[in-house]
């Protein structure tokens, strides 16, 4: 296995035939990409449309933190064996990625997990630096665990940074049926209903924060992308009302995606170096970065949802990608961005602003990532 240089340029390329790859297959799967992306001139960020509320409840679309001003064109890379094989697009551009920022905390969290700042078990009220917080002490909240929040599982119930919980129940993110986004839905006990919620993912980033006590960017960066050789391109953002004061010091909490702006914005070879990180098990060279403990609990199926892990998309039972291995996983977000993992053949998948379905497949109940991943490991 290799390991990236440091830097943009870090990256060892070779052919696919090099490392058992069908060049044929490799380069179709590229194509396919290059031709059910959206071209980024037919593309601004707007989210005046994407909320449930009426005038009367407020502008809940209106974003709170940074966007930027529009996005790039389709991108990707593939890396085998921890070789660049296959790149097309603007690979070096810092995007945003939308929910792949869900999957940056659950690595902040396995740094803090590793370190003994945490059990997964343990209540979140009852750890360092959450005495004063408040934000777990209803009756609802106290019984939330850090294992909860990283499943989307817990439940918790209150406003924060403008926005209340119940802007995104029903949010129908990986599920099918049901009442649409934002109408009334009882809270259960946590633990025991998926949900994937922007507001309480925002919740553990602040939780994580206090944690931490600094800025969650600068744990990441000194903690796993530094280390694994990034570049200093990639920010993670908060909004505009998100700093809060931790140990008498204001910091800003950072949003878990893009839901109202912020979030984290990187580069597709960076991301890659994240996937390579999780591939590799949390060892980046002779280097341990997160512990295999973690990863293996990370990728672990939640027990209410079996494609979802600390908020990691998994293929339980091959649903996600019937295309692809079941041990294979993602980070995913917003706009099709997706690192994609695949232990079973040594794989790093990057994809940008790939169209959510094609209707050129015969096959039309399939998302357009795994005819990505059909045509690529038609040749592994």
């Amino acid at each position: 296995m290799e390991f990236p240089d440091a830097g943009d340029d870090g990256f060892d390329t070779v052919d696919p035939e090099a490392v058992g790859l069908d060049p044929d297959a490799v380069r179709d799967a590229v194509e396919f990409h290059l031709t059910t992306g959206t071209p980024p001139e037919q593309v601004a960020y707007d989210f005046s449309n994407q909320e449930p509320w009426d005038e009367s409840e407020g502008e809940m679309g209106d974003t709170l933190g940074p966007m930027p001003d529009r996005r790039g064109g389709p991108a990707g890379l593939i890396l085998k064996e921890g070789r660049l094989v296959a790149e097309w697009g603007d690979t070096h551009r810092v995007d945003h990625s939308f929910s792949v920022a869900k999957s940056f905390l659950s690595v902040v969290a396995g740094a803090a997990w590793d370190r003994g700042l945490f059990e997964l078990d343990e209540r979140v009220v009852d750890t360092a630096g959450h005495a004063e917080d408040g934000g777990f002490d209803s009756e609802q909240n106290a019984a939330i665990t850090w294992r909860h929040l990283l499943q989307q599982t817990s439940e918790w119930e209150g406003t924060l940074f403008d926005r209340p919980d119940s802007i995104d129940r029903n949010r129908g993110v990986g599920k099918t049926g049901g009442p649409g986004k934002g109408e009334h839905r009882e809270l259960e006990a946590p633990g025991t209903h998926w949900e994937y919620n922007d507001v309480r993912i925002n919740r553990l980033a602040l939780s994580l924060l206090r944690l931490w006590a600094k800025p969650l960017p600068r744990v990441l960066a000194h903690e796993v992308m530094d280390p694994a050789g990034a570049t200093r391109t990639w920010e993670w953002h908060g909004y505009h009302n998100s700093d809060v004061a931790v140990e008498g010091r204001t910091m800003t909490s950072v949003s878990g995606g893009g839901h109202w702006g912020g979030g984290f914005w990187g580069s597709a070879r960076d991301l890659a170096r994240a996937g390579h990180l999780l591939l590799n098990r949390g060892r980046w060279g002779d280097r341990r970065l997160l512990s295999e403990e973690w990863v293996e609990r990370a990728t672990a199926p939640c027990d209410v949802n079996p494609n979802y892990g600390f908020l990691l998309w998994l293929n339980g039972d091959r649903t996600l990608w019937p295309s692809a291995p079941e041990s294979a996983y993602a980070m995913l977000g917003h706009g099709q961005n997706v690192v994609w993992v695949d232990p079973e053949h040594d794989l790093v998948v990057v994809l940008r602003w790939l169209a959510l379905s094609d209707d050129r497949d015969e096959r039309e109940d399939l998302p357009n990532q795994d005819r990505f991943l059909r045509r690529l490991l038609r040749g592994a």
